[in-house]
């Protein structure tokens, strides 16, 4: 799960980079490039978790943050900042990452 937070990251940042270049916009995309990458930096963090409701935390605003991603994608699509096709993928990746986030939390809370 790591792996595909950080390649999501990268993508998010590449994405970012050529919003900002191309087409001069630099709110919303500041919102997906902070959302986008801190999915994986919370799942860094959880696999240093100290204990599971620590795990759990931070696992849930990893989720949370896939969630707002997937929100700033949307927005940036339909206002004609990010091609619909490419924005299509990278909401794929996030709802992926959303969804192994989520069964983790149900594991881990069930566990407690």
């Amino acid at each position: 799960m790591f792996r595909k937070s950080y390649d999501f990251a990268l993508r998010v940042v590449e994405i970012c980079k050529r919003i900002h270049k191309e087409k001069k916009e630099f709110v919303l995309s500041k919102q997906l490039l902070r959302s986008g990458t801190s999915i994986g930096a919370n799942i860094a963090e959880a696999n240093g978790a100290i204990s599971k409701a620590d795990f759990s935390a931070k696992i849930s605003i990893s989720y949370k943050e896939s969630l707002e991603a997937k929100y700033w994608l949307s927005i940036l699509k339909d206002s004609d900042y990010l091609d619909q096709k490419e924005a299509n993928k990278l909401i794929v990746g996030a709802d992926e990452l959303s969804r192994i986030m989520f069964a983790i939390l149900k594991t881990t809370r069930i566990a407690k």
